[in-house]
């Protein structure tokens, strides 16, 4: 009784009683400090640096004095911070408001948002577009909802990891092809024919590497063996190709792609939001039966102004473009002459192949001393041994920019003894 009362009492001061460690919350503890002490002690812990300005060639960095030469972002054609960019976002927000504070079916949508989807439909030339919160949600959303366990998928061993999630919510039959080994594709789908649909799901442009698809065989089979072809073209719509609509595009199978999942986060504005575009009954489907679009807000508007004069921008003029194929090959061209291994195609991306997870984070370091921010790539974003830099060009760097890139990477890769 007298406890109880002492208790009461310190309740009623406002004194708490001491508690005991909760066990579980003890083992979990325990539990996360072993897995984090493991990724530091790989090499392979990853920081995040914190920029303080607009994202562009020339950034900002948080505790370090002057700018930076960007080199790691996937403003592919410059235009996250393009002046007639900003104008359109800020203009949206003023007339549509922030958001919509809920989800489309329940709120209803914007006139924005579905101009947005009818130019992006236009663009890829195809039916109908379907805008996601990011191509994660668009990649989470599609799988599932069109396939059964009737059905089979057959993916690309390296695709991106919201494709790779995506897969497994759905119950098709799941095969999984060695990557870019268009024999191996045959082989699983002559193991599929039994199932009623198949899909061939693949990126476009894979975002480690910047290797590009054999769309042209893809296709070739997928007629051969009357499959349905999704790509997921992240790091390909906006730049290649004649007028910038992507890998299809660029090896001449836009009629025989079916389905292409894109996004506005990179090349086109740089800010969020993600897209399916194909089929008009694929797209009411999707409307109708993806989570991801029916239990998430949509796009707030300015992000939907944004994108939406980035496709103006890109519509009206392929020079962009050309600029980041122009960079993106005097970049290879000079760290090839200098020793380095540059992996993929001719893409902008280029990987600056290390092998070491700890030799790659310490370069990437070094290399920001001099004035270069780029990001040193290890497990588990890319299989062990095979760590690099990944470089990202840009429309907005100059030729002076990727000089001075390269003339860092020689300095810092004679310190480490990667190049003599």
């Amino acid at each position: 009784m007298w406890s109880r009362a002492v208790a009461l009492g310190r309740l009623s001061r406002g004194v708490q009683t001491p508690r005991r460690p909760h066990s579980a919350l003890t083992q979990l503890s325990a539990v996360l400090q072993g897995e984090l002490e493991g990724i530091r002690e790989a090499g392979t812990w990853k920081n995040e640096r914190v920029i303080a300005s607009k994202q562009g060639a020339r950034i900002k960095v948080e505790g370090r004095e002057g700018e930076i030469l960007n080199f790691c972002a996937n403003n592919y054609l410059g235009l996250s911070s393009h002046p007639e960019v900003i104008r359109s976002g800020v203009e949206a927000l003023e007339e549509y408001g922030a958001g919509l504070s809920s989800v489309r079916f329940i709120c209803g949508t914007q006139v924005p948002h579905k101009k947005l989807e009818a130019k992006i439909a236009k663009f890829h030339q195809r039916e109908d577009a379907i805008l996601y919160a990011s191509c994660f949600d668009a990649n989470a959303g599609i799988f599932e909802a069109l396939l059964t366990p009737e059905d089979a998928v057959l993916s690309d061993e390296l695709n991106h990891a919201s494709i790779i999630d995506g897969v497994r919510l759905c119950k098709a039959n799941k095969l999984r092809y060695k990557h870019l080994d268009l024999r191996d594709l045959e082989s699983k789908l002559q193991e599929s024919q039994k199932h009623r649909l198949r899909l061939i799901v693949t990126d476009g442009v894979f975002s480690m590497d910047g290797d590009i698809a054999p769309l042209r065989g893809i296709c070739d089979l997928a007629d051969q063996y009357k499959a349905l072809v999704l790509i997921d073209e992240c790091h390909a719509t906006g730049f290649l190709g004649p007028n910038g609509r992507g890998t299809d595009e660029l090896l001449g199978v836009m009629d025989r792609v079916h389905i292409v999942n894109s996004t506005l986060g990179k090349a086109l504005g740089g800010a969020a939001g993600g897209y399916t575009v194909g089929p008009q009954g694929l797209v009411d489907l999707l409307r109708q039966r993806s989570r991801p679009y029916l239990f998430s807000n949509t796009l707030p508007p300015p992000v939907v102004g944004c994108a939406s004069k980035a496709l103006d921008l890109l519509m009206g003029s392929n020079e962009i473009a050309q600029s980041v194929a122009s960079k993106t090959q005097r970049f290879r061209s000079k760290m090839t002459a200098a020793g380095f291994t540059i992996g993929g195609s001719e893409h902008p991306i280029c990987p600056v192949m290390l092998g070491g997870a700890r030799l790659a984070s310490g370069m990437a370091e070094d290399m920001l001393q001099r004035g270069i921010y780029v990001i040193g790539f290890s497990f588990p974003v890319v299989p062990k041994g095979k760590a690099r830099i990944r470089v990202q060009i840009s429309a907005s760097h100059s030729e002076q920019d990727i000089d001075r890139c390269v003339e860092a990477f020689v300095e810092v890769g004679r310190q480490h003894g990667v190049i003599a």
